[in-house]
C-alpha cells in the first residue's frame, strides 16, 4: 500500500494512493503520542467514553521516559506559588501568558499527590518528606526526583500501570499516524478533525474515527544533530496540525539543553541540570570557570544564557566541548544521587568523583508549537493539543527547568477532560485519491535527513544570523521540492517530510524575528526589541505570520 504526501499549499491531508476501503476503527477520543501529556489525557477522558493511544513506536519510547530531572512544584514551606510563577515569567524573558503560567502552578501540588496516590515513588529525606533539589532559574528548592536521575522513567512506569488497568483505554504501540482526516471546505468554512489515517507494519494502513484528537506526540527535537531526544521526536503533530490548517505559533523558540555528554561516536545522552544544583561547576579544559561573569546564577542561570555561554566560551579558546566538575560530590556521593548517570558514565570510563565529564550543548526542547488554550482547544474544532506539541504561552521564549513534566500532567489532564465533552459531528470527510505519480528524482532519504540535521544545526542553532537562515530555507526548499511530492510508504519517507515542514516553520519564524531574546539570538539582532514582545502564528493558508500581541491575561486564540 502506497501513500502520498501533500504537493501544493491546497492540500488539507495526506491520503491513499489507491482508492479502495480501508479497515476503520471508531472511538471516542483519540491521542497521538504516548508521553506524560498524552497518558494523562487518555486517563482523564477514559471517564466519559472509550480512548485509543497511538504510540509510534514501543510504550516506553519517549522523551518522558529519558527525562532525569524531575517536576517542579511548590511543596516547601518556605516556597510560594508567586515564586514559582515568577521563576517562569523570568525566563520566559517577556513572552510568557501569565494565565497560564499561574494554571500551571496552581494545580502542580494536586498533580504530584495524584502521582503520589497512583503508586509513583519519589525520592525521599530521612525524615520521610519529600526530597527538592533545585535546577537552573529556581531560587528555590522545589523539584521532586525518583531514583536521583529517573524520574522520567518512574513517572512514564506509573502511567503506564494506570493506563493498563482502565479497560476504556486500547493502547496501539508501532503505530504511525500519517495524517489527520479534516472535513471543511478550507476556504473560510469549518475545517474540523474527525479521527487520523494510520499505518501499522502488521495491519497497514488504518482509519481511525473519533469525537476528538489529541496530539500529545512532542517536539521537533530531531531537526538538529546534536540532540538529546528520542528518536520519535519527528516533528509530526506540528506537520500534521499544519496540513490540516491550524495555527502553529513561536516555532524559533527551541531550547538547547547545555550539557550533553560529548564523546565522538556516542550519543549526545543528557547530564542533568541537577548536577549542576547540586554544586557541579562548569570549567574549560584548562579548569577554569567561565560562567561567573555571565550571569549572577553562573551555572544555574537559564538554560539559553549557559548554551550560549558555553558556545561563546568555546569559540573564544577554540576548543569542542567544556566540561562539568562535580568531583566535590565524590564517587560515592555522585552515584547515590545520580544511579543511572553514573552507570552511564561508568560504560565510558568516567568516574565523576574522579574526572571532569565531557559536555556540550544540544538540541532539548521545542518551547512553539501547535496554538492551544489552557485546556488544550486549537483553531480547529476537534482537534486538541497538549504537552511539547503544544504552545500554549507557558514558556515564553525560554522554558523553565522541569515545567516539562508538570506541564504534562496539568495541560494533559485539562485536555483529556475537554476533548471528553466534544460532542459528536455532525459532518463526515470524505477521502479522495488525486496524487499523481512525481516526475522529479528522488534523493536518498538518509543523506537528505542528515543533511537537514547538519544545516539546521550550523544556521539555525544556538546562534543564528540572516545570512545563514535563508542558506537554510533554501536548502529546505530544495529538498523539500524533491521529497514533499513523493510518494512513500514507510516510516523514513514520513518522517523526513514532517521534518522539512517543521524545519521550514522554524527556520521561517527565526528569520521573521529580528532580535534576540530567550532562546533565540540572532549575531545581527543581538538585542531584545520591545516591537517584537509579540508571538508569530503562521497557518497553511498564509505565506506570512499574524502577529498576535501579548496579552498577559489570556492565551492568544
Amino acid at each position: 500500500m502506497q501513500y502520498a504526501s501533500e504537493t501544493s499549499s491546497d492540500r488539507r491531508y495526506l491520503i491513499p494512493f489507491r482508492s479502495q476501503l480501508l479497515p476503520q476503527i471508531f472511538t471516542d477520543v483519540l491521542v497521538i503520542g504516548a508521553g506524560v501529556a498524552g497518558l494523562c489525557a487518555a486517563l482523564e477522558a477514559s471517564a466519559s467514553g472509550e480512548v485509543i493511544v497511538l504510540a509510534k513506536g514501543a510504550l516506553d519510547r519517549s522523551n518522558t521516559a529519558l527525562a532525569q530531572g524531575g517536576i517542579a512544584a511548590v511543596l516547601a514551606s518556605d516556597d510560594r506559588a508567586s515564586e514559582h510563577v515568577e521563576d517562569t515569567l523570568v525566563a520566559g524573558a517577556g513572552l510568557c501568558a501569565r494565565a497560564t503560567v499561574e494554571t500551571l502552578v496552581r494545580e502542580g501540588p494536586q498533580a504530584v499527590a495524584d502521582l503520589i496516590e497512583r503508586g509513583m515513588r519519589f525520592d525521599r529525606d530521612a525524615d520521610g518528606s519529600l526530597s527538592l533539589a533545585r535546577e537552573g532559574g529556581h531560587h528555590k528548592r522545589r523539584i521532586v526526583h525518583s531514583d536521583g536521575d529517573a524520574t522520567g522513567k518512574e513517572l512514564a512506569r506509573t502511567l503506564l500501570a494506570t493506563v493498563a488497568s482502565t479497560p476504556s483505554i486500547r493502547t496501539f504501540t508501532q503505530c504511525f499516524a500519517l495524517d489527520l482526516l479534516t472535513a471543511g471546505n478550507g476556504n473560510g468554512g469549518e475545517e474540523r478533525v474527525l479521527g487520523a489515517i494510520t499505518h501499522h507494519p502488521k495491519y497497514g494502513l488504518q482509519i481511525i474515527w473519533a469525537r476528538s484528537v489529541i496530539l500529545a506526540c512532542g517536539g521537533v527535537g530531531q531537526l538538529w544533530r546534536e540532540t538529546t531526544n528520542s528518536r520519535v521526536a519527528t516533528g509530526d503533530g506540528v506537520a500534521m496540525a499544519w496540513r490540516a490548517g491550524a495555527k502553529i505559533v513561536d516555532m524559533e523558540f527551541a531550547q538547547f539543553h547545555p550539557t550533553a555528554l560529548y564523546i565522538a561516536g556516542a550519543p549526545r545522552s543528557l547530564i542533568s541540570e541537577a548536577v549542576r544544583g547540586e554544586g557541579a561547576k562548569l570549567v574549560d579544559r584548562a579548569g577554569r570557570r567561565f560562567m561567573e561573569s555571565q550571569h549572577p546564577l553562573a551555572e544555574l542561570a537559564p538554560r539559553d544564557i549557559v548554551s550560549r555561554g558555553i558556545i561563546e566560551h568555546l569559540a573564544r579558546v577554540q576548543d569542542s566541548c567544556v566540561f562539568l566538575d562535580a568531583k566535590a560530590m565524590g564517587s560515592d556521593g555522585f552515584r547515590a544521587r545520580f544511579p543511572g548517570l553514573s552507570r552511564m558514565l561508568a560504560g565510558y570510563d568516567i568516574d565523576p568523583g574522579r574526572d571532569l565529564i565531557p559536555v556540550t550543548p544540544a538540541a532539548h526542547y521545542t518551547i512553539g508549537g501547535v496554538a492551544a488554550d489552557v485546556d488544550g482547544r486549537t483553531s480547529v474544532a476537534g482537534l486538541f493539543a497538549a504537552g511539547e506539541v503544544a504552545w500554549n504561552g507557558l514558556h515564553g521564549a525560554n522554558r523553565l527547568a522541569s515545567n516539562s513534566l508538570l506541564e504534562g500532567l496539568v495541560f494533559g489532564r485539562r485536555a483529556g477532560a475537554a476533548a471528553a465533552s466534544e460532542p459528536t459531528p455532525r459532518t463526515l470527510a470524505r477521502i479522495v485519491s488525486d496524487i499523481r505519480p512525481s516526475g522529479r528524482a528522488e534523493l536518498d532519504l538518509a543523506d537528505s535527513r542528515s543533511s537537514l540535521t547538519s544545516a539546521m544545526w550550523r544556521n539555525v542553532g544556538i546562534v543564528r544570523s540572516g545570512e545563514g537562515l535563508e542558506g537554510a530555507l533554501d536548502m529546505i526548499g530544495f529538498w523539500s521540492r524533491y521529497s514533499l511530492d513523493k510518494i512513500f510508504d514507510d516510516e523514513q519517507g514520513w518522517e523526513l517530510q514532517n521534518l522539512l515542514t517543521a524545519g521550514s516553520l522554524v527556520a521561517r519564524a527565526a528569520a521573521w524575528r529580528e532580535e534576540s531574546r530567550g532562546t533565540h539570538t540572532r549575531t545581527d539582532f543581538p538585542h531584545a526589541l520591545d516591537r517584537f514582545l509579540v508571538h508569530s502564528a503562521w497557518t497553511r493558508q498564509q505565506s506570512e505570520p499574524s502577529i498576535v500581541s501579548l496579552d498577559p491575561e489570556k492565551v492568544p486564540a
